[in-house]
């Protein structure tokens, strides 16, 4: 098995991607989809969220209003805290739990976990390999604009909020840049899934050996052309 998290700002592509690899065969663990389980009607989740935050969040048939809830945390860094702390543990445990059975089906799986805070939580460090998805902050807002229908002042203030895309390439193995044409980037994703075939195939050679199979290298840039 071979876990890889895919992460970036919002609005850069990283879900478009992700869907990418599972295109080319890799399995999708989507935290965002995770979440929205976990929020279900009277579950802990949706309780404690309750708790914290009062009913002002639900719509009338007795879900969480996702929108009224962002805008709630958005804004404010102490309830955005409270919020991460209530889901993040929540979502990294199912994740987890999904992968633990794919693997018992597919030892030979590669698995991407689609995490939009894979780094602001940590989570990074428990994966075998962190793909950065990148975009200008231009098409950024564009997204946004047309995917939640915001404003563009809203847009603006949810990205001025998150942190800056260089700590994650930072920490990234490989960086993809969705600037161009869906062409070029399922292009760029599929040389990214064959060099992680290929550490999957020396990851299971090395099985035996003490050495470590993932020495971290400076992360690889790939070419919108």
């Amino acid at each position: 098995m071979l876990t890889v998290g895919v992460t970036g700002g919002v609005g850069s592509g990283k879900t478009t991607v992700s869907k990418m690899f599972e295109e080319e065969g890799a399995y999708l663990i989507d935290a965002d989809q995770i979440g929205r389980e976990l929020i279900q009607p009277r579950s802990p989740a949706w309780k404690e969220l309750l708790r914290v935050f009062g009913r002002t969040i639900l719509q009338k048939n007795g879900t969480i209003d996702r929108s009224q809830l962002a805008n709630l945390v958005f804004t404010n860094r102490r309830k955005r805290r409270l919020l991460n702390d209530i889901l993040h543990p929540r979502i990294r445990r199912e994740m987890m739990k999904k992968a633990r059975e794919i693997a018992r089906k597919d030892p030979q799986a590669i698995i991407i976990f689609d995490v939009p805070l894979l780094v602001e939580t940590g989570f990074h460090r428990e994966m075998d390999r962190v793909v950065v998805v990148t975009s200008k902050e231009t098409q950024q807002i564009r997204r946004l604009k047309k995917r939640a229908g915001l404003k563009e002042e809203e847009a603006r203030r949810i990205l001025s909020s998150q942190w800056d895309i260089e700590k994650k390439v930072k920490v990234a193995d490989f960086v993809i840049p969705n600037e161009g044409s869906l062409k070029q980037t399922r292009t760029c994703v599929r040389e990214v899934f064959q060099e992680l075939k290929n550490l999957l195939v020396r990851k299971n050679e090395r099985s035996s050996v003490l050495s470590n199979p993932f020495k971290k290298v400076k992360p690889l840039r790939f070419s919108k052309a």
